[in-house]
Order: C-alpha cells, then sequence, then structure tokens
C-alpha cells in the first residue's frame, strides 16, 4: 500500500472491526457490521479495482470503508461527522499522516445523502455505499432498512416506503464507470421490484 503499511492499515481495520461489533447500538439492522463487512468495503474493492485505484490510494479508501459508518456508535442523525471525527482520533495512532487523514475524512464524508463527491476516492466510496441498490438481494437489504426506521420511530405504510423508494433508487447515479458496468442492470432490476410492490399495495 505504499505510503500506508500493511500493518497500520491493519490496526486500523481492526479498531474499527472491534468498535462496530461490540459498540453499535441494538435496532441497526441496516447499519451494522455486516453492512461495513460484506457489502461496503468488498464493493469498494472491487470498484477501486475497476477504476485501477492501487498502493496509497487504495489503502486510503478502503480504511475510509471500514470508518464510515463508524459514527453510529454515537449518533445516526450526523453519523458521518462523528465517523470522520473517530478517524482523526484514531488514524494518527496507526501511522497516517495528516494529509493521509484528511483525504479519508473527506471520502468518508461523499457518503452523506445527497452524495457531491468530487475526487475519484470519494466517487468509489459513494457508490460502495449504495451498491446494494444494483444487488441481487436489494429487498432484503432494503426491508432491513425499513425495519431499523420504524424501530427508532420512523414508520411507513407500504405505500409510503416503496413510493419513497422508488423515487430514490430511480433518481440514483453511479458516479464510476465501473459501477455503472456492474450495477445498473441490476438497478433496474430493483426499480421493477418496487413497481411491483407498489402495484400489490393498491386496491384492485
Amino acid at each position: 500500500m505504499n505510503n500506508i503499511q500493511a500493518q497500520n492499515f491493519e490496526q486500523a481495520r481492526q479498531y474499527a472491526y472491534g468498535r462496530l461489533e461490540k459498540e453499535l447500538p441494538p435496532g441497526l439492522y441496516y447499519h451494522n457490521l455486516r453492512h461495513t463487512l460484506k457489502d461496503v468495503v468488498p464493493a469498494a474493492e472491487v470498484f477501486a479495482r475497476g477504476e485501477r485505484v492501487r498502493g496509497e490510494d487504495l489503502g486510503l479508501l478502503l480504511t475510509a470503508a471500514w470508518f464510515h459508518d463508524l459514527g453510529f456508535i454515537e449518533v445516526r442523525s450526523g453519523h458521518e461527522v462523528v465517523s470522520a471525527r473517530l478517524a482523526l482520533e484514531a488514524l494518527p495512532g496507526f501511522g497516517y499522516t495528516a494529509l493521509q487523514v484528511k483525504i479519508i475524512q473527506g471520502v468518508i464524508m461523499a457518503t452523506v445523502l445527497p452524495q457531491t463527491p468530487s475526487t475519484l476516492l470519494e466517487q468509489i466510496m459513494a457508490d460502495a455505499d449504495l451498491d446494494v441498490l444494483g444487488r441481487d438481494n436489494f429487498l432484503s437489504h432494503n426491508d432491513n432498512l425499513r425495519r431499523e426506521l420504524a424501530f427508532f420511530g420512523q414508520e411507513f405504510s407500504d405505500a409510503q416506503w416503496y413510493s419513497g423508494q422508488l423515487k430514490f433508487v430511480e433518481s440514483h447515479v453511479y458516479f464510476t464507470a465501473t459501477a455503472r458496468t456492474l450495477r445498473d442492470a441490476g438497478k433496474q432490476n430493483s426499480i421493477a421490484v418496487l413497481k411491483k410492490k407498489l402495484e400489490g399495495d393498491r386496491p384492485a
């Protein structure tokens, strides 16, 4: 990873993993350790490979992916800002430079909705965070998001939920060519699934 030693990255990864595993509050059926471990980090790796990102940049991207939802241990609303702060607090202790931490913070903040990434690393991170929109397991993850919001007091009728999700997915655009190539077709399938759900909710 060039200027990021492999052992430094591994220490940062273990730090984020440990806190996500032990400190996330109950009710996070979507924004949990699995989301980071099984969804976002692998997607970031795949998209980075497609965009020919390697070396130090890859290390920065993957560090940001591990830290991007760490702020949920403190807050739900504005968790990205907390994630960026936790990165600033922790990463220098693992050998990351001030410039590297600043880049990582920018990549974390690229996941704020609506997404407005300005660098390639930020674009990859934004796409990785919403990779699920174009995956076969979109609906089960979407159900988990709805369940999470209900746990925290935000409940929706089927019509409200599926129409809102349909609007979001239809308006979403992946930033990187790799994500568009790999996920646009799947996203069209997700749109079809949501439309079917909406039609099923309408009285005959």
